[in-house]
């Protein structure tokens, strides 16, 4: 049990000034108890001392000073740096020796670039002077940021940089112009947000650490970006032609990507038809050399024979398409030419080429004898 209560007693943190007031009020009533206990009346030059002595120690109280949690104390000696002291209760010479600083080093501070922000609900204020800004392909963006920083040296806070805000609101300006000016308008306004606001952020920092300001970047916010107001109008008509430039870029692709594949097969297949007809016309012409070879095989036996028999085969094949013949009756004669069948039955006999020959009409010869001119014209089937 001691244990716990010695623990909270260590974990609980003393009110100094709370201490510091109980001191004094009780050294000042031992002080009026002392003076007025004495029954003899004090001599001047007693008074004298006593009031230099009371003045003294009122002197010495005053470098007494508390430095609450977050803050620093900055001690200055005849107007130099002295020291920097932590949180808790301290004592420094009073003035005019010493004097001492305090600084919030927890709290965090804002800047604005490119507009102000005067709060209750209402919008915030362009200020075109520094919003306006040049891009690297001749164009004009008007961005809004926002600086959030706090101190980590107070030291170097007070002492290295002088008017610490404003030098750092112009710094960030040059730093954001330099960023925009070296980045087109649409990286600017579409992807490249993020890595613009990391590359400010980078660029103030390493500035301020070259000034040993005492200041640290916490972040860096692009509050807003776009083009002026005077040509917000023709940049939304841009978008507008960009998207649609896109939508026409996708559409095409697809398209693409549909017609290449229909296209490469009907490629392949007239490539598999020419292979096709070539190794058809090579077999063919093969069967035809074959057949010659063999045709003149035979006729060099048969020579007669064989030259008949051609003759026969091709007027078997030229009569087989017509359904006209024209005979010669001699040379005072006339010719005459008369119908095989009619053209219903043309087609029945041309599937028959049997009945094609039944079905032949007879044909008058020199003498006007009546023949069977059926089996007399058509020519000979045989093979020699």
């Amino acid at each position: 049990m001691s244990s716990e209560k010695h623990s909270t007693k260590q974990s609980q943190q003393p009110d100094w000034k709370f201490e510091f007031e109980k001191h004094w009020k009780a050294f000042c009533r031992k002080s009026a108890d002392y003076f007025l206990s004495r029954k003899e009346p004090l001599s001047l030059p007693k008074i004298g001392g006593i009031a230099c002595g009371g003045l003294l120690l009122i002197w010495l109280a005053s470098g007494v000073y508390i430095i609450d949690e977050g803050n620093r104390g900055v001690i200055t000696r005849f107007g130099a740096y002295s020291e920097t002291t932590q949180p808790g209760p301290h004592w420094h010479l009073p003035m005019p020796i010493e004097k001492v600083a305090i600084v919030n080093v927890e709290q965090q501070r804002f800047i604005e670039v490119g507009y102000r922000d005067t709060g209750r609900g209402s919008k915030a204020t362009t200020i075109p002077q520094e919003s306006l800004m040049l891009t690297t392909d001749e164009n004009i963006v008007n961005v809004r940021l926002a600086v959030q920083y706090q101190i980590n040296n107070a030291g170097d806070y007070l002492f290295n940089v002088k008017h610490n805000e404003a030098t750092l609101k112009q710094l960030t300006e040059s730093v954001e112009r330099a960023v925009i000016g070296a980045n087109n308008m649409d990286y600017v306004l579409t992807e490249g947000r993020s890595e613009i606001v990391a590359q400010i952020k980078r660029d103030i920092q390493a500035a301020m650490d070259d000034y040993k300001a005492g200041i640290i970047i916490a972040s860096v916010n692009l509050q807003d970006a776009q083009p002026p107001e005077e040509v917000q109008g023709a940049f939304e008509d841009a978008i507008r032609a960009r998207e649609d430039k896109q939508r026409l870029i996708n559409e095409a692709e697809a398209y693409s990507n549909e017609i290449i594949p229909k296209a490469r097969g009907a490629a392949s297949r007239l490539l598999l038809e020419a292979e096709a007809y070539e190794a058809e016309k090579v077999a063919k012409a093969k069967g035809e050399t074959e057949r010659f070879e063999q045709l003149l095989a035979e006729y060099e036996k048969a020579p007669a024979i064989t030259r008949k028999r051609l003759y026969l085969e091709a007027k078997e094949k030229l009569f087989s398409s017509t359904n006209k013949v024209i005979v010669d009756a001699g040379q005072s004669a006339p010719q005459l030419y008369m119908p095989l069948q009619n053209p219903a039955s043309h087609q029945e006999m041309s599937k028959s080429p049997e009945a094609q020959i039944t079905g032949e009409p007879a044909a008058i010869d020199k003498n006007n004898g009546q023949k069977t001119a059926g089996n007399a014209l058509r020519p000979s089937r045989s093979r020699p």
